[in-house]
């Protein structure tokens, strides 16, 4: 389906305004002309109204004195000085009385037929057509409607050349909006438009604009990142698997030695199939997927399996663990639980030893609720927290396990928050750290029943 041709703004602005000038103009010439012409034809009404009481009057004298002779004399010199006007008398039907100059060749007249009461050889009336040439009335409305059809079409011709010119200039500031974003690309992202010279009207699509560049370029740098970070955490353990291969492979060696050696591979490779999941999760998590929602009657009752997953872990940290809150919702219960062991394991490893692990479950707003696992142990710099949902992000390297883990933990739990329509929340100051998520949790009914693992 082929998409319409869209025409040029300009041309068609001036074409506009073009047409409306000359409607505008064609229809004031056409109002002078109508009024002339009615100002015309008016005056020929009354002229032969006034000749017409004159010509009673002559009769009415005439009558008295009986005398044609005299008659006719009287009407020509009335019509004398009146070459415009035609005058003829006739007594009965058929009886010739008085017959002036004839102007009835003209196609431009106006005529007026009476009677006038005269007794004249046995006739009781006399029937008086009085013509009127109208033929240099007609001249001057041609003139005028010729004189008016010009004005117009030049008058409107000389507008649409402004027009044009005004439009053309009035599209300036557009044409210099179009140069700028022609010299923008993929590595000039950093840009900006310059709406100094630009109209008001044009202001807030060179704020929107610019506001879009600024969000692709953050787009781009963070994809350039994470790229990067994805090469990086891959380089390592191929780089390892390679390396041992190719060592298991200089020299014979037993069953057990190449069983160890295929074992540290597979090991590698299942952190290698670790980050790959991870990302692929998070790129779903990108795309829009939203949480699927199953009633669960207790976050709590979840968090304690959470525990008990990492169990080992809190026994060889010898901590303890507290979970405060509970609350029956409508969550994705296989995410909840994944982000919930994240953060279970990230403050597993960063507790102080023999302290205490807490699992907040709390209701934050209508339909809202925030799930945190706070530890006691190293702060985190104010600084870093930002970062701390950012893929591949370690804040610390010096800590415990830095590179034990690939840093997408955090970040998947951001991830799931999204999901639900939340967001993941962090603070770390006088030694106490807490990392979790807020959700929008669908029939939420939060309790404040404890429940110990």
């Amino acid at each position: 389906m082929s998409r319409p041709t869209v025409r040029s703004l300009g041309r068609r602005l001036s074409w506009w305004l073009a047409l409306q000038t000359l409607i505008g103009l064609g229809t004031v010439c056409a109002a002078v002309y109508a009024v002339a012409a009615m100002s015309l034809s008016n005056r020929q009404a009354e002229s032969l109204t006034q000749k017409q009481a004159l010509i009673r009057h002559v009769l009415a004298e005439a009558e008295a004195d009986r005398d044609l002779g005299e008659l006719k004399h009287r009407l020509d010199d009335f019509l004398l000085g009146h070459e415009d006007l035609t005058l003829t008398l006739q007594a009965g039907a058929d009886v010739p009385l008085y017959r002036s100059s004839t102007v009835e060749s003209a196609l431009a007249k106006r005529v007026s037929t009476f009677e006038v009461p005269f007794a004249w050889q046995g006739a009781r009336s006399i029937r008086a057509t009085l013509t009127l040439d109208a033929r240099s009335d007609a001249q001057l409305l041609q003139r005028l409607a010729i004189t008016l059809v010009g004005a117009a079409a030049v008058g409107a011709a000389l507008v649409s050349f402004g027009g044009f010119r005004l439009v053309r200039r009035g599209l300036a500031p557009v044409r210099d909006l179009v140069e700028q974003t022609r010299h923008l690309a993929a590595d000039s992202l950093r840009q900006r438009l310059d709406g100094s010279r630009q109209p008001e009207e044009l202001q807030p699509l060179v704020e929107q604009f610019n506001a879009l560049l600024q969000r692709l370029n953050q787009a781009y740098e963070q994809l350039e990142g994470f790229n990067a970070d994805v090469a990086h955490e891959l380089c390592t353990p191929l780089t390892t698997l390679i390396s041992a291969t190719e060592l298991a492979l200089r020299k014979t060696r037993g069953v057990e030695e190449m069983r160890e050696v295929l074992g540290s591979n597979l090991e590698e490779l299942r952190r290698l199939a670790g980050i790959v999941h991870d990302m692929l999760f998070l790129s779903h998590a990108d795309r829009g997927a939203t949480a699927r929602r199953e009633p669960t009657a207790s976050l709590a009752s979840l968090a304690a399996t959470v525990v008990e997953y990492h169990e080992a872990a809190f026994e060889e940290a010898s901590l303890k663990v507290e979970i405060v809150g509970d609350a029956a919702c409508e969550v994705d219960v296989a995410l909840v639980r994944r982000a919930l062991s994240n953060l279970v394991g990230n403050a597993t490893r960063y507790a102080t030893p023999a302290s205490a692990v807490r699992i907040e479950i709390s209701e934050i707003g209508a339909g809202q609720m925030r799930i945190a696992v706070v530890n006691q142990g190293q702060a985190i710099a104010s600084e870093q927290i930002p970062r701390l949902f950012d893929r591949f992000y370690r804040g610390d390297s010096a800590r415990r396990d830095a590179d034990a883990h690939h840093g997408l933990g955090l970040a998947i739990v951001a991830a799931i928050a999204r999901m639900h329509g939340g967001r993941p929340v962090a603070q770390s100051e006088g030694g106490i750290t807490s990392i979790g998520m807020t959700l929008v949790a669908e029939r939420c009914t939060p309790t404040t029943r404890p429940c110990t693992p």
